[in-house]
């Protein structure tokens, strides 16, 4: 026997005979087995969706919100990745506190990841699934009601605050302002547009329209819009809150090293100049936070988290260094290594940054291979570290002036 891969990077062990029948039989059990995965991923997916309509799809909004109430809002100026209309989240409370989200689904950045966006299907059958590229019923559940977006809770230390979630559909961390043409697999052509950046703009008209004078603002963002919260900071800022005085700018998991980021960026995303203009490194959160602390200094609070051997964005390294979209040890050991980087490159910075670093995992998601992927919109919100800290208390202490680290030490476990 021999082992050859996948489309999906997984090894597979194939019988070899003479005559190659079953080097055939066995392509065709596996190929076989894999359309069952997809056609069951699927379904599960449908029948999530069927229940949130049924049951907990948030409401349109008409009129003005009532607190505690989460709301869509149809942006008619917004777009998702696949041409199909694009809305935001917006949830009302008591206090003058505001959270900007940024939700996370995925990147693309050429052809080949276009052709490849997120489904159920894919999911379960191992295959590649870039990104998220619209926004059906089923992504709700990523994007409000769980973690820091939980409501009605005594435990979310957030549950008071009023947010804006700034959903994601478009594969270019918020922040493109164009499109790539892709052949689909059912060999049709189709657009990608990368309309991020006027989704955000669209999305901010609204919070400054319910939320227009917040006493504290908490940028965020987990995973794709991780990048997004510090690249998007001087806009949110300059041109939408420039009077509020007490920010905090918080990344969950935007660690992803390339070495063409300025080239995606400028030329395949063309994002604004003055958001592709601090990259000077394969590691763009670290080149936007240094620019905002040249712009900003000590006047914002920074933090950054992130579990140690993610098994999610060591897959996308994976695939960025043998073009495999799956993990192993080695792709986690070089992700941890990568990690321990960028730690020590932010406490180089000239103001203070925190840190949030865990090695959870979970049996489903991460199934003995590495760590989990993002903790502020997930059920890990409220896990416990060895210290015994949530990063929910974590994350209410440092934006209350109690700033701590928390798990740093684990970059130096092995």
């Amino acid at each position: 026997s021999k082992h050859t891969r996948s489309k999906s990077g997984r090894k597979i062990n194939c019988l070899e005979t003479d005559n190659g029948k079953g080097v055939s039989k066995a392509k065709t059990k596996i190929a076989t087995t894999e359309n069952l995965a997809v056609i069951a991923g699927d379904f599960a997916e449908n029948s999530i969706s069927k229940r949130i309509v049924a049951r907990h799809e948030a409401p349109k909004l008409t009129g003005n919100p009532k607190q505690g109430v989460w709301y869509r809002i149809p942006l008619p100026g917004g777009l998702s990745g696949d041409g199909s209309s694009y809305h935001t989240y917006i949830k009302s409370a008591k206090s003058d506190n505001l959270c900007i989200f940024f939700s996370g689904g995925g990147v693309a950045w050429d052809e080949n990841m276009a052709a490849a966006p997120v489904t159920g299907g894919r999911v379960a059958a191992g295959q590649p699934n870039y990104y998220w590229n619209n926004l059906r019923t089923f992504t709700q559940i990523m994007n409000i009601n769980i973690g820091i977006t939980e409501t009605g809770k005594k435990r979310n230390p957030f549950n008071t605050w009023n947010f804006i979630v700034i959903t994601y559909s478009t594969g270019d961390f918020h922040l493109g302002k164009s499109s790539v043409a892709f052949t689909n697999s059912e060999g049709q052509k189709e657009l990608l547009y990368f309309h991020g950046y006027q989704n955000f703009i669209e999305a901010m008209k609204q919070a400054i329209t319910f939320f227009p004078h917040p006493k504290k603002l908490l940028i965020a963002g987990d995973s794709a819009g991780a990048f997004a919260a510090p690249a998007l900071t001087g806009d949110i800022i300059d041109h939408f809150y420039p009077d509020c005085r007490n920010i905090t700018v918080f990344s969950d998991s935007s660690l992803l090293e390339k070495d063409d980021w300025l080239h995606t960026l400028r030329d395949v995303w063309k994002a604004e100049e003055h958001i592709y203009a601090p990259i000077h490194s394969s590691n763009p959160t670290c080149d936007w936070f240094e620019n905002l602390v040249s712009r900003y200094g000590k006047d914002l609070k920074y933090l950054y988290a992130s579990s140690v051997r993610d098994y999610l964005l060591s897959t996308f390294l994976n695939d960025i260094e043998t073009g495999e979209f799956t993990t192993d040890e080695s792709a986690q050991e070089e992700f941890f290594k990568q990690n321990k980087r960028m730690y020590e490159r932010l406490c180089q910075l000239p103001a203070p940054i925190n840190f949030f670093y865990n090695d959870f995992t979970h049996p489903i998601l991460t199934k003995g291979r590495g760590t989990v992927h993002t903790s502020v919109r997930q059920p890990f919100f409220y896990y416990k570290s060895a210290s015994g800290i949530t990063m929910s208390k974590w994350l209410s202490d440092a934006i209350n002036g109690k700033p701590y680290d928390i798990g740093s030490e684990l970059l130096h476990n092995r």
